[in-house]
């Protein structure tokens, strides 16, 4: 088993804010997991993963020019269909994997705490730990919001990715 899965969330940041949605094309999510993971280059990944494994996120804007970060990542329960229409932060109940809100800023090319002026790309990374007792062949969807620029319409966010342990 890999010790980590890493998740990546592509995104076209300016046809999503030209279009007012992550849908239609505007993020591509893949993971580099040793099991087949479903629905790869969508935004509807179900990413297959084991317990005790970490999960890594990052967001990549396809023109680098553009900056998106993760903003938030909250999981729903796999039997409420009412969830994802909560806000973020809520509903962190027991039944939820949670990834832990620290996003890990790494600057590409130079050691921790050195940067450049021509710096234009950091990174942050979402990482959380697979709990034991989640079921597995169930999907827990999660909910990925993105930051992009500023402003009333920067945040959007989908709700169509998933973690889904491995059946044995």
């Amino acid at each position: 088993m890999k010790p980590q899965v890493n998740i990546i969330a592509v995104v076209d940041v300016i046809g999503a804010l030209s279009g007012s949605t992550l849908l239609n094309g505007n993020l591509c999510m893949m993971d580099d997991g040793e099991h087949n993971s479903a629905h790869q280059g969508t935004p509807d990944l179900c990413t297959v993963v084991q317990p005790g494994q970490v999960v890594s996120w990052t967001a990549l804007a396809v023109d680098l020019q553009t900056p998106v970060e993760i903003k938030n990542i909250s999981f729903v329960p796999a039997d409420d269909s009412h969830a994802r229409g909560r806000q973020q932060g809520q509903g962190q109940g027991h039944d939820q994997p949670h990834a832990q809100g620290q996003a890990q800023s790494q600057s590409n090319g130079h050691a921790a705490g050195e940067h450049s002026e021509g710096d234009k790309l950091d990174l942050d990374v979402w990482t959380g730990v697979v709990p034991n007792w989640l079921q597995p062949g169930v999907a827990y969807q999660y909910r990925l919001e993105l930051q992009m620029y500023e402003g009333a319409n920067s945040v959007m966010h989908v709700d169509t990715p998933a973690l889904m342990c491995r059946q044995h």
